[in-house]
C-alpha cells in the first residue's frame, strides 16, 4: 500500500501554559498542505524498514513508522511488513512531517489488513506517538488545544488560495524553541479571528515562537518580509520553525527567488 503523508501549517500559535508533565498547552489552527512524503507498507516474510531522501537521524527502532506498526501489532495479530519511507518534508521544520508519517502508517496498516479500527482509536494510537500525530488521522483543518492533541472543528477553508513554503535549512529543536517562551493567555480569540477575512490576520494572528527565534535567526524574519513583499496576504512561521509560509490569492511565480532554500508551492486544499 502506497500513501503520501502530507505536512501541515500552524495558523496562529499561542503558548498558553506550562503543564506539570513538562509539556505546554497551546492554541493553534492546524491546516493540511500538499508537501508530502511517500510511504509504502507491504506484507513481508520478515520485518524491515528503509528510508531514502532526507537523512533521518536516530535509530531505526525510534522511527515513528516502526513504532506505529509495533504498537498495533501488539494488539492485533499482524504478519511482518516491509516499510519504505521516501522522506521529502524537511525535518525539524515545524511542518509535522514525522507525525504525519506516523499517522499515515496507522491508517495504512488499518486499511491494508482490514482491521476496521475506529477513527477514535486510530487517534488514540496516534496520540501515544506524538502531540500532533492525531491531527493527521482525519487530516482536515481543526482548532487545536491542550498539548496540540485535542481538537475542535473550525469553519475555515482556504481552498483556491495559493501557498509558498520556504525552509532555509535551519534545524530548530523543540527545546531550543521553547527556551525563550513565556507562556501567557492570548489577547485574542483565535477561533473568532479566523472567521475574519484573510487580509485581517496580518497583525493579529501570531506565532509566539517568532518573537525570540527572529532575534536569534534574522534570516527567518527576512524571509517572512520577502513573502509579504511578493504579495502574500498573510505570512507566518509554522510551528517552532524554521519554515515560513505565505498565503496568496492566486498562483505566483517566484522563479529566481529563494533558490538557496527548500521551497514548495501549490494550491491549498
Amino acid at each position: 500500500m502506497l500513501v503520501f503523508p502530507n505536512a501541515k501549517i500552524n495558523i496562529g500559535l499561542n503558548i498558553v501554559k506550562k503543564r506539570t508533565d513538562g509539556y505546554h498547552n497551546i492554541t493553534s489552527c492546524f491546516y493540511p498542505v500538499g508537501w508530502s512524503d511517500a510511504l509504502e507498507i507491504i506484507p513481508a516474510d520478515v520485518f524491515s524498514f528503509h528510508s531514502d531522501g532526507s537523512f533521518i537521524p536516530g535509530k531505526e527502532s525510534d522511527n515513528l513508522c516502526v513504532k506505529a506498526y509495533q504498537m498495533i501489532a501488539a494488539d492485533y495479530s499482524l504478519p511482518p511488513v516491509s516499510i519504505h519511507l521516501l522522506k521529502i518534508i524537511p525535518i525539524g521544520a515545524g511542518l509535522g512531517g514525522g507525525s504525519s508519517d506516523a499517522a499515515f502508517s496507522i491508517k495504512a496498516i488499518n486499511q491494508l489488513f482490514r482491521l476496521e479500527i475506529s477513527l477514535e482509536k486510530q487517534q488514540d494510537y496516534a496520540r501515544r506517538l506524538g502531540s500532533d500525530c492525531a491531527f493527521f488521522i482525519q487530516n482536515k483543518p481543526v482548532f487545536a488545544f491542550e498539548k496540540g492533541d485535542q481538537f475542535e472543528p473550525v469553519d475555515l477553508s482556504l481552498k483556491g488560495k495559493w501557498i509558498v513554503m520556504v525552509n532555509p535549512g535551519i534545524h530548530i529543536s523543540t527545546i531550543e524553541a521553547y527556551s525563550g517562551i513565556k507562556p501567557e493567555e492570548p489577547e485574542y480569540d483565535l477561533k473568532l479571528i479566523l472567521k475574519e477575512p484573510l487580509a485581517a490576520w496580518k497583525n493579529i494572528v501570531k506565532n509566539n515562537f517568532e518573537v525570540t527565534l527572529f532575534i536569534k535567526y534574522p534570516l527567518l524574519e527576512n524571509i517572512k518580509q520577502d513573502l509579504y513583499d511578493f504579495g502574500a496576504v498573510y505570512a507566518a512561521m509554522s510551528g517552532s520553525g524554521s519554515t515560513l509560509y505565505g498565503i496568496f490569492e492566486k498562483e505566483i511565480d517566484l522563479s529566481g527567488h529563494f533558490e538557496r532554500f527548500n521551497v514548495w508551492h501549490g494550491a491549498l486544499m
